[in-house]
């Protein structure tokens, strides 16, 4: 039987602070767009881009669905909205060596992640392969194999007290590392 009490932690993607502005500017543009004296081409330029990627973030944030779980089997890391079966993955808790708090950097802003670090000969995550680690390598401040392990916090909110809770409840001193 399941303990009721197990800190369990979930986190789904919903409406946060980042999602609510790109979606406010989306509908700034959008309506700018359809002013009558508008040209063409950046109407049909324009439109697919801020009204459209504003409506696939707005689906996104009423999709509800699950963007990161620590449970008693492991960690859920929580797939691409647009390919969730997909791009969803389970790492078991036999697996996991530790966790990563990191930063890409995007321009002049930064972008959150989370990883997980995974035992050597652990089976591949979705995405992962040679081409994608040739890439990682030039493009993120951590190694290619936590990178694969990692989720964005974007679109959803993670709260590092009960994400901790959850670790130490679950697998007790495993170790999480700070790199942002």
């Amino acid at each position: 039987m399941a303990d009721d009490r197990a800190p369990v932690y979930e986190a789904r993607y919903g409406w946060d602070r980042r999602t609510v502005g790109i979606l406010t500017l989306c509908a700034v543009f959008t309506a700018a767009l359809l002013l009558p004296d508008m040209p063409l081409f950046a109407r049909l330029l324009g439109l697919p881009l801020f009204g459209g990627g504003g409506l696939f973030m707005a689906f996104v944030a009423m999709s509800r669905k699950v963007a990161f779980r620590v449970d008693g089997t492991g960690v859920l890391l929580g797939g691409s909205p647009a390919r969730y079966t997909a791009t969803t993955a389970h790492v078991p808790w036999s697996d996991i060596t530790g966790f990563v708090f990191w930063r890409q950097r995007t321009g002049s802003a930064s972008l959150p992640y989370v990883g997980v670090t995974r035992r050597e000969g652990a089976p591949p995550l979705p995405g992962d392969g040679p081409a994608a680690r040739a890439v990682l390598r030039h493009l993120v401040p951590v190694p290619p194999d936590v990178a694969v392990s990692s989720r964005a916090v974007n679109g959803w909110r993670l709260d590092r007290d009960r994400f901790a809770a959850a670790v130490a409840h679950f697998a007790p001193g495993l170790p999480v590392y700070d790199h942002s």
